[in-house]
């Protein structure tokens, strides 16, 4: 193993850590940190979503629990700054080709994330399917007779519309596949090859959203993505039909999806992300029967801890140690790293 001559600082962001390193997701092995050699702190709270120079002085690395912006002009200023370790497979608001200009490397946690957010998708629309809510609000509120009203549409021989066929769009495809499902996507020229292997029809997106009974929501957020589920698309989904979206809240315009609820546009949606989290008590969506709302925290379970851990530290340890670690997000900034045998 590669020495290290002088302490590498690894700071956790303290949006979900405690000052004794017990997180929200649970344990995350930071002991490994410690027989590695590297040394680990909680930072000070940093206020809103950008940190400055100074919250950042003295880390070699920094483990990004949550959704932090990170500039090239905030890292340029701290030099000591190797490494931003994203917890989770997200990684809009960080600048990479500027972190790269700065010589950091941006690493996330994509194999890891796969799974349970593919099977947090399916449990969404599972529970919509079959009306789980309504049906569990009608029995605890002593309303037994009125079950006969909950009947749910189920997913045989439905329509499942995937927008953003990247690795857990593509995981919730498998998922579904014994369901007796029919899977649609939108024809974009790097989904075709995933496409044909997994037996999803490509359609153009507004005919996505007029034949789909669900749409589920699982696309990056990118410039280009931002209200990707817009007035639009909504007024061409059919009224019976319901939105998932376990991507980001801004995939999706919200004030324009709670109008379509309102109007009956479309029949329901779950929602494992908002626009603004956490979302103001006076929401309309939080308040609404035929709207399931999560705390962006329904793929949180212990193999997702397991797994995202795992390789979060793995990736601090590679990069501590000179070398690159599985998932850079961007390359040029991790050519000086030896290959990772």
């Amino acid at each position: 193993m590669a020495e290290i001559s002088e302490p590498y600082r690894v700071g956790l962001t303290a949006d979900c850590a405690e000052p004794d390193g017990m997180t929200i997701f649970g344990d995350v092995g930071l002991e490994r940190l410690t027989a590695a050699g590297l040394t680990w702190e909680v930072m000070p709270p940093i206020v809103g979503h950008l940190p400055n120079a100074g919250d950042l002085a003295g880390y070699d690395a920094v483990l990004s629990f949550g959704h932090l912006h990170f500039t090239r002009d905030v890292v340029s200023a701290a030099p000591q700054l190797k490494h931003i370790a994203r917890y989770g497979a997200g990684y809009d608001g960080i600048d990479l080709e500027g972190l790269a200009d700065a010589g950091v490397v941006v690493t996330n946690t994509p194999l890891a994330v796969r799974r349970p957010l593919a099977l947090a998708a399916l449990t969404m629309v599972l529970a919509l399917g079959h009306r789980l809510v309504e049906n569990h609000v009608a029995a605890t509120g002593g309303r037994w007779t009125d079950r006969g009203n909950y009947r749910g549409a189920g997913v045989s021989g439905r329509t499942i519309g995937i927008l953003g066929l990247g690795g857990v769009g593509s995981d919730v495809v498998r998922l579904v596949a014994p369901l007796g499902v029919r899977v649609i996507a939108p024809d974009r020229p790097g989904s075709r090859e995933a496409a044909a292997a997994l037996g999803v029809e490509l359609v153009d997106i507004d005919r996505l959203a007029a034949e789909s009974d669900y749409v589920v929501v699982t696309a990056a957020l990118t410039p280009s993505s931002y209200h990707l589920v817009g007035e639009h698309f909504l007024a061409a989904m059919k009224p019976s039909s319901y939105l998932v979206n376990v991507g980001r809240g801004s995939l999706v315009d919200q004030v324009a999806l709670t109008a379509a609820l309102r109007a009956g546009s479309i029949a329901g949606a779950g929602l494992d992300v908002l626009e603004q989290e956490p979302p103001a008590a006076d929401e309309p969506l939080l308040h609404m029967d035929n709207v399931i709302v999560t705390p962006h925290a329904l793929c949180w379970t212990d193999d997702f801890t397991k797994g995202v851990a795992t390789s979060v530290i793995e990736a601090i340890i590679d990069v501590a140690q000179g070398r690159r670690p599985e998932h850079v997000l961007n390359p040029r900034a991790a050519q000086g790293l030896r290959p990772k045998v």
